[in-house]
């Protein structure tokens, strides 16, 4: 029984070995697949045709997402961690709008959530280098936290003050009929998406929003400048991992020369 249960871990988690990179592979295929079916129902005249045939198709990848999940939660030792782990969330996520269409109708599209899964390629196809270079972005985002949020309460400041100021010098024709609507302006402006759809027609609403206007382009560059230094930090002291999982909490990323999961200490 142990053995049997070692094996199948090592075909679930293990893409180092033929067996389990056959079955990473087949199950990326099926969450393409999956993901195509999703999009494709939503084309009305095919949907209208083959309806049946989506239905069908849903059910059986629900299915087999199911029957791998729960197989995933049985071959670990900590269940538990794994389900709390990002990729178990995604595996949950991954069915769990299928069951929830049937009592929220329409709630089915969020079926698409499954290309996440599509993550687990870097490490079948052995890219565990890009793996890295998303936990160097993660950690560089992680560290400017409180920089950037710091940041974001003097631009959630300034675009109020500067909402309020636009409602006051224009009226209720131009668009600006209250704050909250005013503030949208602001920061549809600052952010230089500007929509069109609320314009100020005076002189002096003008001149604000053109401040505004090139104010949107400082913004735009001190998170980037804040990140930028974290990752060049980060990427000073590169690291090399393996794609090992765990047989306790099954997560991977471990570095090559690692005996314990740096994650719950078992031994790898």
């Amino acid at each position: 029984m142990k053995m049997s249960r070692e094996l199948l871990h090592e075909v679930i988690f293990e893409a180092d070995t033929q067996a389990g990179k056959r079955f990473d592979v087949l199950l990326l295929w099926l969450i393409v697949a999956s993901v195509i079916t999703v999009m494709a129902e939503t084309v009305p005249d095919w949907h209208d045709r083959y309806r049946a045939v989506f239905t069908v198709l849903e059910w059986v990848f629900t299915g087999l997402f199911t029957i791998e999940y729960i197989a995933r939660l049985i071959v670990v030792n900590q269940p538990f961690r794994y389900a709390t782990s990002f990729f178990g969330v995604v595996d949950l996520l991954a069915i769990l709008p299928t069951f929830l269409g049937l009592l929220i109708p329409g709630s089915g599209s969020l079926r698409v959530i499954r290309i996440l899964r599509l993550l687990r390629a870097f490490r079948v196809l052995k890219l565990v280098g890009f793996i890295e270079e998303a936990r160097g972005l993660q950690s560089a985002l992680y560290a400017s936290r409180r920089r950037i949020i710091v940041f974001l309460s003097v631009v959630l400041a300034l675009v109020t003050i500067l909402g309020t100021l636009i409602y006051l010098v224009e009226d209720g024709q131009s668009g600006f009929s209250s704050i909250p609507k005013s503030i949208y302006w602001a920061i549809v402006t600052v952010t230089t998406v500007g929509y069109g759809d609320i314009a100020p027609q005076t002189i002096t609403g003008q001149l604000i929003a053109s401040c505004m206007m090139i104010i949107g382009y400082a913004i735009i560059a001190v998170p980037t400048g804040m990140i930028g230094v974290e990752i060049i930090r980060k990427g000073s002291t590169p690291l090399t991992i393996s794609t090992q999982a765990c047989p306790d909490c099954g997560r991977d990323g471990h570095d090559t020369d690692a005996d314990y999961c740096k994650h719950c200490g078992t031994a790898l």
